[in-house]
């Protein structure tokens, strides 16, 4: 008996052990079936374990009825399967995004609150009954103030100096009028803003969305996809900002909002090239019309960071043209946005801006310093914090805010 009883203890032991690893065993190769497996194991660019890629349908409430939703069960490659720790979770309803068309124009009265120090100052400046070098160094410094920069200041000033030369009167509406026009000659009505959007062959447009840290990139996306919605556009969203805590579900919610899915990673700290690249294979094989790819918040000094928004922007490529680089600026940091704005143009061509919180700043010539130090042009803006508070922005909408 004393024989027989270690033996039995054993075979005890033995089974414990055999029924805490059965769990285990069954959730490793769970993962590895729901693996897309699209990622080229010679590619040194894809980093392995990107992780499991899925696409968020927590949403079941139907789209708007005038819309087809991209069938997120047939997206090709990437798991559509709710994840267990989802089950549960309260329904997003999907909502219907105010149209595009005369959005600036609802908002423009926030506009006109937060900058009209810059109009109403520069209008009473040169209203004056004399004009001298002591009025002059006035309005220099009012525009400077408003972040216009230097050499748009001076340009400015010269070409108002030129015209008052040659006025015969000066009543405000003269003044006023004369203003409107320099002022929309600096903001540049003739750049291009629009948004590269549209399908080119058998691939979507791929648009990226980049920035420092705080300047509201998720939340720009999510306003962004909105817009593109209320234009008809099919979106499939990109979450790789695989560093933030909690960025993939934010983004997945903007999307759901929507009607929109969403392509990220179940494992934290995922490669950002690797979701990047599934974003973009499921929007190939959905045949949508856009693929928007959020990024991590990047500080514009630390190298390795900026080299690897490169190497999201390469990798992305070896499937589709990127279409749209977007980078967003807050409106409030006024010069210092110039400077990130330039540090991210040498890493990625940067082919728009996007500045956020303009109804927080009287600092509006922002606009056009970007735009003058960079040959980018402004092509959204951002008036609040509303879901839909993100407008196209309009050169001569700008300019009669400002002076209104």
């Amino acid at each position: 008996m004393n024989d027989i009883l270690p033996i039995i203890l054993s075979i005890l032991g033995a089974l414990v052990v055999v029924g805490a690893l059965i769990p285990v065993l069954v959730k490793t190769r769970k993962n590895i079936n729901r693996y897309p497996g699209t990622r080229d194991a010679n590619d040194p660019e894809l980093r392995p374990g990107g992780g499991t890629l899925v696409a968020d349908d927590t949403a079941t409430a139907e789209r708007p009825a005038e819309r087809t939703a991209p069938a997120e069960a047939d997206l090709d490659g990437v798991d559509t399967t709710v994840p267990d720790d989802a089950a549960g979770l309260e329904t997003i309803p999907v909502e219907t995004p105010l149209p595009v068309a005369g959005r600036l124009t609802r908002l423009r009265e926030r506009l006109v609150r937060s900058n009209s120090i810059m109009g109403k100052g520069l209008l009473a400046l040169l209203s004056s009954d004399k004009i001298d070098e002591n009025v002059w160094d006035e309005v220099e410094e009012t525009l400077l103030l408003a972040d216009l920069g230097t050499e748009p200041t001076m340009q400015l000033v010269d070409a108002l100096r030129e015209r008052v030369k040659v006025l015969g009167t000066r009543s405000p509406e003269h003044v006023k009028a004369m203003l409107r026009e320099e002022l929309i000659k600096v903001v540049d009505p003739t750049m291009d803003r629009t948004l590269n959007v549209q399908r080119h062959g058998d691939k979507p447009a791929v648009m990226m969305v980049v920035g420092v840290n705080g300047v509201g990139k998720t939340t720009t996306v999510g306003k962004l996809a909105r817009m593109l919605v209320a234009e008809d556009k099919d979106v499939i969203l990109g979450a790789a900002d695989t560093f933030r805590a909690a960025a993939a579900e934010q983004l997945a919610t903007w999307g759901q909002r929507v009607g929109v899915p969403t392509v990220k990673s179940d494992i934290d700290g995922a490669d950002p090239a690797s979701v990047a690249y599934e974003a973009v294979k499921a929007g190939i094989d959905q045949e949508v019309d856009v693929v928007m790819i959020d990024t991590a918040g990047r500080l514009q000094n630390k190298v390795g960071l900026m080299d690897e928004l490169g190497k999201v922007k390469r990798v992305v490529e070896k499937l589709a043209e990127v279409d749209e680089v977007l980078l967003v600026l807050d409106a409030t940091t006024g010069q210092n946005g110039l400077n990130q704005a330039r540090v991210f143009a040498e890493v990625v061509n940067i082919t728009g801006i996007v500045l956020t919180k303009l109804d927080g700043t009287a600092k509006g010539g922002i606009v056009v310093a970007i735009q003058k130090s960079l040959g980018v042009p402004v092509k959204l803006i951002g008036l609040g914090e509303g879901a839909d508070d993100l407008a196209p922005f309009d050169a001569e909408q700008f300019v009669d805010a400002l002076l209104n």
